[in-house]
């Protein structure tokens, strides 16, 4: 059941002479740059989609008051500088000048506020500062405040960080639509401007250079933080779902840049000499498995622990990645993986015996539990390969473990609109579905929202877990390190207990690129700033 196998007769042998060709057949042009990311963008509203690609498609378009630096340092971006009174419960942020919106009009402090707002209504970090909020307001057109009733000293850590979902500097026009409808129009103030009427939904995207664009002053560019220099006067986004197109095109230079080769055709793509192979990310990709609290038979913690009890880890990293290498990298795939990001301060190995790869002790668990035979709807996306392969493993595996699996294969996007619902089975409702975080979302409680349990405000899956919140919000107030790190440890244990979601394991997922592009900036996400055809 692993995708190498899956895929072993269509990949073998194959060239670049055999590959379909892509669709748009004529050569880059020199100031253009062709990239193809990993996904579709089901809408581009930032804040009410968690998915990576419309947080890459903002960063393109929009700025944030605070980058990240490849040291996870928050660097001041839009902002000049900031200044903090009465013990931390007053902020106050002076913005850099001649900032403007791709619109034409200028950044001032009320778009700020907004955006804040819209922002904190959605993001997990943002939730935990607007709860300590007294109130914002616009002081001049540059300059605005925050007062808290409690003190927040990650503040700068939330304007800054990369997670979805980031925050997005947008006219307060846009960012005054309500926070759980998506807004239609992308208009920000970064390096790029999106050409709406060109946008082809499951096609193809086109941004062009702000020529407006303001970059910081001074600096080296890093990750989020520096200047931002566009090099290219265009960007274009296609869309190609087939992998073995992508390929083609990556190896005749149709395109410039494969975000994520798969396992099966990297060995290819890799022997050609014009083409780079590289991890940008080096806190990898971390595997879930999500079940929805809210539905039988996974609103039973126990039936949700059989399946910690049955998940061997590498299976699907294997099935994901296979046994592919890059620069750096003799293994791209790694097993042991608990509730937080395996580098992070946060990490810790309580709980990881529960991980026993048995599938006959969890059957007797399901037994036990009086769920044996229980029908699962599990939610695919056949456009995402690392997707794909997981919930082909996970299906496998469920259907051995005992259960009766409804295996729905759509787009991302589609899965992505089916997994709002909180409807029942029989309603068009679901009982799980496989993703993947990047290992920075799982770095902190505060930037990982799958560990929240919060019920109907929580992510896809609302899972209900109060002795969770409690933890989270400790971290939040710990006075030193080691009280922050007792806090996470504490969390991995209820989370290893209480089940808001399964991890399935962690690899490092290679991008591609044509050798002629220079300064692609490492990090994450994929940024075209800094690039440039050399």
């Amino acid at each position: 059941m692993f995708r190498r196998d899956l895929l072993a007769g269509a990949a073998a042998g194959a060239t670049a002479a055999t590959l379909p060709r892509f669709a748009i057949a004529q050569p880059a042009a020199a100031r253009t740059l062709r990239y193809v990311p990993h996904a579709n963008i089901p809408n581009i509203d930032p804040f009410t989609n968690t998915a990576f690609i419309a947080r890459d498609h903002a960063f393109l378009v929009y700025d944030q008051l605070y980058g990240m630096n490849d040291k996870f340092e928050p660097v001041p971006q839009m902002v000049q500088g900031h200044v903090t009174e009465n013990n931390g419960l007053l902020w106050r942020f002076t913005l850099r000048e001649g900032l403007k919106f791709h619109d034409g009009t200028p950044v001032r402090g009320r778009d700020c506020v907004a955006s804040i707002r819209r922002w904190g209504r959605r993001d997990a970090f943002g939730q935990e500062l607007m709860a300590r909020v007294a109130d914002m307001t616009e002081d001049s057109d540059r300059v605005f405040s925050i007062r808290l009733n409690r003190a927040f000293p990650k503040m700068i850590e939330a304007f800054s960080k990369v997670t979805t979902s980031c925050l997005f500097i947008m006219p307060e026009r846009l960012a005054n639509v309500d926070p759980f409808t998506n807004i239609t129009e992308a208009v920000g103030s970064g390096p790029f401007r999106f050409v709406q009427n060109e946008w082809v939904p499951g096609s193809s995207l086109a941004y062009v250079r702000n020529a407006d664009y303001v970059p910081v002053p001074n600096g080296t560019p890093s990750m989020t933080a520096g200047p931002k220099v566009a090099h290219f006067d265009r960007v274009e986004w296609k869309i190609i779902p087939d992998a073995s197109t992508a390929a083609a095109a990556l190896q005749s230079g149709e395109i410039d840049w494969w975000e994520q080769p798969t396992a099966d055709l990297l060995p290819l793509v890799a022997r050609n000499r014009a083409i780079g192979v590289d991890v940008i990310n080096a806190t990898g990709l971390i595997g879930i498995f999500r079940p929805n609290h809210l539905t039988a038979p996974f609103n039973n913690p126990a039936v949700r622990r059989t399946v910690i009890t049955a998940i061997n880890q590498i299976d699907f990293m294997t099935a994901v990645i296979g046994d592919a290498t890059a620069p750096g990298y003799a293994n791209l795939k790694r097993e042991g993986i608990g509730y937080f990001a395996p580098e992070s301060p946060s990490a810790s190995t309580v709980g990881l015996d529960r991980l026993k790869k048995s599938i006959d002790a969890a059957r007797a668990e399901l037994q036990a539990a009086g769920a044996m035979g229980a029908k699962l709807v599990l939610l695919n996306a056949t456009d995402l390969a690392s997707i794909n392969a997981a919930s082909l493993v996970g299906a496998d595996l469920f259907r051995r473990m005992g259960f009766n699996v409804d295996l729905v294969s759509t787009d991302w996007g589609t899965l992505v609109a089916r997994r709002a619902s909180k409807n029942p089975l029989e309603q068009g409702g679901w009982s799980g579905f496989f993703t993947f975080w990047s290992g920075v979302d799982h770095w902190n409680p505060a930037s990982h929202a799958s560990i929240r349990g919060h019920g109907d405000n929580a992510w896809a899956g609302w899972p209900t877990i109060p002795a969770l919140e409690t933890q989270r919000n400790a971290w939040f107030d710990a006075p030193d390190d080691a009280a922050a790190k007792a806090a996470t440890t504490e969390m991995q244990r209820i989370a290893f207990d209480e089940v808001p979601y399964v991890p399935t394991g962690m690899y490092y997922q290679p991008t591609a690129f044509r050798r002629n592009l220079t300064g692609m900036l490492k990090g994450q996400p994929p940024l075209f700033w800094n690039v440039r055809r050399g």
